[in-house]
């Protein structure tokens, strides 16, 4: 008998009524979430990350007129969280978090001031140390909210190799090496000027393809990485959103099944995810289906330990919202839409 219930963290906007990082727990027998609760207490902790041995959370933060990091030991059984610690500037808080598969650095994206940032973390005790390096990018585009550089996103690449580092306002994907713990620019990829890059997920079959989701013209951007290098190329577009539609889209999140089969793509505007098979040989994506997000301003979303399902987090509605996935044809069910959490910005699982 499989396990049964998995706890999820919600990141939240705490301008209204939020007070922080929420906790929730899916019951895959029950097909519904339940339990949603307070996990910590912490201003706007927008992106959340949990590193792979389920020990640590870290989370946007900010403090007044500071803005940074924070990290969380995870108390697994009962999904509450207990600080470690944070660390703060002046200034805005970042928008993106993520750490490496070994949980030895952090890296942080911050959209305001147009940065990457990478902090060397304790592994024994998941403290966040002081910042050992910042990329400052540079750059604008024709959108008008392209007037500076807008750093929306910085991760590993799945070989452990290099750090992609994505800026929606210059239209440019970065590839940085971690030298002892300094960002060391190797590659950079000019996207189509207005796109507004925002996030990348990797095949996990096919270390060569990736995916980039553009936040402006809400399209999926098929690209080849170069291991030897860090070099991306771009293969193939796709459009997130219907022709037909004219009005106001911002597409968010992209996320990929950990057999590679199906691409999930958000959509806050249509408040949709659209839904893409992906090609067995070329990895090139197919169009399958669009749902909606039964919510407004979809932010983030996210598939669960088992893949069978899939909840969605719509931060102007305030609800996380429960799929249920075909696996085989990747496409989703409704099951529940009606689980408040304040502000709702970002979710995810414990491995």
């Amino acid at each position: 008998m499989g396990k049964e219930t998995w706890i999820g963290f919600a990141g939240t906007y705490t301008k209204k009524e939020s007070e922080g990082i929420y906790s929730f727990v899916l019951d895959t027998k029950e097909e519904k979430i339940k339990d949603v609760k307070v996990a910590a207490k912490i201003e706007n902790p927008t992106y959340l990350w949990i590193t792979k041995d389920n020990r640590y959370l870290y989370s946007v933060a900010k403090e007044g007129d500071l803005g940074g990091v924070a990290s969380f030991a995870i108390h697994k059984e009962t999904g509450t969280l207990s600080k470690i610690n944070t660390q703060l500037a002046a200034g805005s808080p970042p928008c993106h978090v993520s750490t490496d598969d070994q949980g030895q650095y952090l890296l942080s994206s911050n959209y305001h001031k147009g940065t990457a940032e990478l902090y060397p973390l304790n592994t024994q005790t998941g403290e966040i140390l002081p910042l050992a390096s910042m990329a400052q990018h540079e750059g604008s585009g024709p959108d008008h909210r392209q007037e500076k550089a807008h750093t929306h996103f910085a991760g590993f690449t799945p070989d452990g190799k290099y750090i992609i580092a994505i800026d929606l306002g210059s239209d440019v994907v970065y590839t940085y090496k971690n030298v002892e713990g300094k960002l060391q620019e190797v590659s950079k990829l000019k996207v189509r000027p207005g796109s507004g890059p925002r996030h990348i997920v990797f095949h996990p079959k096919k270390p060569s393809i990736a995916y980039l989701i553009t936040e402006l013209s809400s399209e999926v951007i098929v690209l080849e990485y170069h291991e030897e290098n860090g070099s991306l190329r771009e293969l193939e577009r796709k459009s997130l959103i219907p022709e037909d539609f004219t009005e106001n889209n911002q597409s968010s999140a992209i996320h990929i099944t950990s057999d590679g089969h199906f691409v999930y793509a958000a959509n806050r505007g249509h408040n949709s995810i659209a839904i893409f098979r992906t090609d067995e040989e070329s990895g090139g994506l197919e169009f399958v289906d669009w749902v909606s997000t039964e919510g407004n301003w979809p932010r983030d979303f996210v598939l669960d330990p088992t893949e069978r399902f899939l909840v969605a987090s719509n931060q102007e509605s305030d609800n996380l919202v429960l799929f249920k996935r075909s696996e085989e044809t990747g496409r989703l069910e409704l099951l529940q839409k009606d689980v408040k959490v304040p502000e709702v910005v970002c979710v995810k699982f414990l491995n």
